[in-house]
């Protein structure tokens, strides 16, 4: 079985902004510091939670460089440099390999929704410019197109590109991913759930963690999930899972992410600021709704 090699349980940062709208470098450090002390194995820095699409590049490398600073050593420290230009992509991949990431997100082309043989040189190209391990982030629900399993099975070829974050929402295809690598020898390619619902599906598809938006929240219970999974108190897991289902579902599925977690976040004392246009604050009546959810699981 793969190893988890960026850990178990991975948060999707959110980027902490000051109320003028501006990066917040401490807030991010001091984020990063209490997710790690809460649960997380690794830290994803300007990945979709991170809103990367509204950072600058020479933002996005503050970032990577003040996370890793915090916390390099203590977490693994995975930087979302992935674009839907493939030149852009390759610059911020290399220029993060030199501040001491521990592993680089590509995320799949969006927009330009290019064919599997694109989608293989994209991700070759990039893979073949850095010495950094790679996780690419299928997600075709952001990005109009999905990396086959055939694709997929050819990338884990790479031996710079090790990992992926299924956030396909099929459990099935992931069990039929993970069954094609293994049978063309990949066996330690690892796959990680991109989907806070979808865990335990995921878990019996063969993941070997996640890459979590509510890890916020409730870190702590999604590496017990994981670990009672792994011992084989399947009920263990199964218990903790439910018990957290509904939070993760409001915080996943109220209004589109990041919009909730920020909220969420803010009310349980995280200094996370709002967020930037086109995005906008949760609304009133989703404050209520994402307030009574973490109070039902007494986070509040």
């Amino acid at each position: 079985m793969a190893e988890a090699i960026f850990g178990e349980v991975l948060t999707a940062m959110v980027t902490p902004f000051n109320d003028d709208g501006s990066l917040n470098l401490d807030g991010a450090r001091k984020l990063a510091s209490y997710l790690v002390d809460h649960g997380s194995d690794g830290l994803v820095v300007c990945g979709t939670t991170g809103e990367s699409p509204v950072l600058s590049h020479d933002e996005k490398l503050a970032l990577f460089e003040a996370v890793t600073g915090e916390v390099g050593g203590r977490a693994k420290v995975v930087a979302g440099t992935g674009t839907y230009n493939t030149a852009e992509s390759i610059e911020l991949t290399k220029e993060a390999g030199g501040l001491g990431v521990d592993g680089c997100l590509l995320v799949t082309p969006y927009y330009s929704k290019p064919p599997q043989n694109a989608l293989l040189a994209h991700f070759s190209v990039i893979a073949d410019a850095t010495t950094v391990p790679l996780m690419l982030y299928d997600i075709p629900g952001r990005t109009g197109m999905r990396i086959e399993r055939p694709t997929m099975v050819e990338l884990a070829g790479h031996p710079n590109i090790v990992a992926a974050k299924d956030a396909v929402g099929n459990a099935l295809e992931t069990a039929k991913l993970r069954c094609d690598l293994d049978a063309a020898g990949h066996h330690d390619f690892a796959l990680y759930s991109g989907d806070d619902l979808m865990l335990m599906p995921h878990l019996g598809g063969g993941v070997v963690g996640v890459v979590s938006v509510c890890s916020h929240l409730i870190g702590p219970q999604l590496k017990q999930i994981i670990s009672a999974y792994n011992d084989g108190k399947n009920d263990e897991a199964m218990r903790i899972y439910l018990e957290c289902l509904p939070l993760m579902n409001t915080i996943m599925g109220l209004t589109t992410s990041p919009i909730p977690i920020k909220a969420a976040a803010a009310m349980i004392g995280l200094d996370v600021g709002g967020l930037r246009l086109p995005l906008v604050a949760a609304t009133e009546d989703q404050s209520r709704t994402i307030r009574s959810a973490l109070e039902d699981l007494g986070l509040l």
